[in-house]
């Protein structure tokens, strides 16, 4: 069983350049004498220049899927579904088929005319089944504006019915889209390759690590200054909270913006940004309780060891995370390779369990981490930190989920950040820190980062554990 659709007609006029519209083709790697055929799994591809003149050259994209095969052969949205609609609808299929049969265009290569991959095509884009589902109760038509619009299209998006004989049956989710704007070819295969999906909000196959490398390499020349950035990495990504953290905390990083700064989507009227203020919170404790030795337990991308670094009271430092890119990252910011510093060590360790390289420090630092961890997870944590390493002194911070009314903008899940698993009231903390410290033999005290409103307290909350057993006190 197949179906053929023209899924999308992609037309460019000649620019101001003066370059034949028909040179298109070069770029393309496409002959517009021949129809171009690609097969993959259950889909075939087929790739035709209906129109072709040095003033105006048109490429139709035509898919031929079995979609029985592609549930068969397929561990996404669409496992165990045979009626579907990817034989018809510009998804996710279609995003691969422009991967594949523009692969060269796609990665901005011509290698017999190099000089057309920095033109300005007049371009106009027709996808005449595109299906999309809204945000947050806003209709498809308006995602599509917030989508495309940014990056310099002009949009015109038509709601096509159910039924053109029932009118009364009302619109269907899909539309009918026209794209028109003067891009980089490059640059308009790359956005669609990578939004398609993102307005379908579904995909055909696994989501795995590789979905973030392919988003990255597709949409890091425009996505990090995307003001819907955040919305296209979680769908694009499936929700995963793991990919959407990885990936955004690398847009960010490719931006120049300070990661953990903008985990929070925070804005404040202060002039020194939270994150600044919670390390330097952290630095003030800890060097009122005179700890020289220090392990920074999630360290990240490395800001509060490169901190420590600067102060020559702290004799030994450790950072440890569960991600290795995290760890380069931090070796990178410590500059590690070009100074051999014996103060400082870097190791993967994972918080939930047991790891004697954690024993017998002054302090630990726990900064915005505990959030991260699933709930059960909690006491597995509780008693690695607490109860195995056992430091002198233990610092957590983590998010007051009273002040959040303040951030107009956050994640679906209303949290600061889309991997937080969690994020705790002033007293649920209290409680959390209460009943550790009671377990582990740790007297506590609180402490507020940043702005205190009357009524929601500061953004971020600080916990300072100190042992009270007989061998500490003495």
């Amino acid at each position: 069983m197949v179906s053929w659709s023209v899924i999308l007609t992609l037309t460019a006029r000649r620019p101001a350049s003066g370059v034949p519209a028909g040179d298109l083709g070069f770029l393309l790697h496409k002959h517009p004498d021949r129809v171009h055929v690609a097969e993959h799994g259950a889909v075939t591809t087929h790739v035709l220049a209906p129109v072709s003149t040095p003033q105006e050259h048109q490429v139709a994209v035509v898919l031929d899927v079995d979609p029985v095969a592609l549930v068969r052969a397929g561990t996404g949205a669409l496992a165990g579904d045979h009626v579907n609609d990817r034989p018809y609808a510009a998804s996710s299929l279609l995003s691969v088929a422009l991967g594949r049969v523009f692969a060269t265009a796609l990665a901005g290569r011509c290698t017999a005319r190099p000089e057309l991959v920095d033109v300005r095509w007049p371009l106009q884009v027709h996808l005449p089944a595109v299906p999309c589902a809204g945000e947050r109760g806003a209709g498809g038509a308006e995602l599509v504006r917030r989508l495309f619009g940014p990056l310099g299209w002009t949009v015109e998006a038509t709601a096509v019915p159910l039924d053109e004989t029932v009118p009364s049956w009302g619109d269907s989710p899909y539309l009918d889209l026209e794209l028109s704007g003067e891009l980089r070819l490059a640059d308009a295969l790359a956005q669609l390759y990578v939004l398609l999906p993102v307005l379908d909000d579904a995909k055909h196959y696994w989501v795995g690590q590789a979905e973030v490398e392919k988003l990255l390499r597709r949409g890091g020349s425009w996505l990090a200054a995307h003001p819907e950035r955040d919305l296209i990495t979680r769908r694009y990504l499936r929700y995963s909270r793991p990919l959407v953290a990885d990936a955004l905390d690398r847009l960010r990083e490719a931006e120049g913006a300070d990661p953990e700064a903008a985990q929070e989507a925070e804005t404040t009227t202060a002039s020194t940004p939270l994150a600044v203020q919670r390390r330097e919170a952290v630095l003030a404790v800890l060097r009122e309780v005179g700890a020289a030795r220090v392990a920074d337990l999630g360290c990240g991308q490395g800001q509060l060891l490169a901190a420590l670094l600067t102060d020559a009271r702290f004799t030994a430092l450790t950072g440890t995370d569960v991600s290795v890119r995290a760890l380069q990252q931090t070796a990178r910011r410590l500059h590690l390779d070009e100074r051999h510093d014996e103060r400082v060590t870097l190791f993967q360790s994972s918080l939930t369990y047991r790891d004697e390289r954690l024993r017998g420090y002054d302090a630990a630092v726990l900064t915005e981490v505990v959030e991260h961890v699933d709930p059960p997870r909690l006491p597995a944590l509780e008693r690695v930190v607490f109860g195995e390493a056992a430091p002198t002194h233990v610092l957590v911070t983590t998010p007051n989920a009273e002040y959040n009314v303040h951030y107009p903008s956050l994640g679906e899940n209303g949290f600061r950040h889309p991997d937080h698993r969690f994020e705790w009231t002033r007293a649920q903390f209290a409680d959390w820190a209460g009943r550790v410290g009671q377990r582990y033999g740790y007297a506590v005290r609180f402490l507020g980062v940043g702005e205190t409103d009357p009524v929601t307290g500061a953004p971020t909350q600080l916990a300072v554990f100190s042992r009270t057993d007989a061998e500490v006190a003495a």
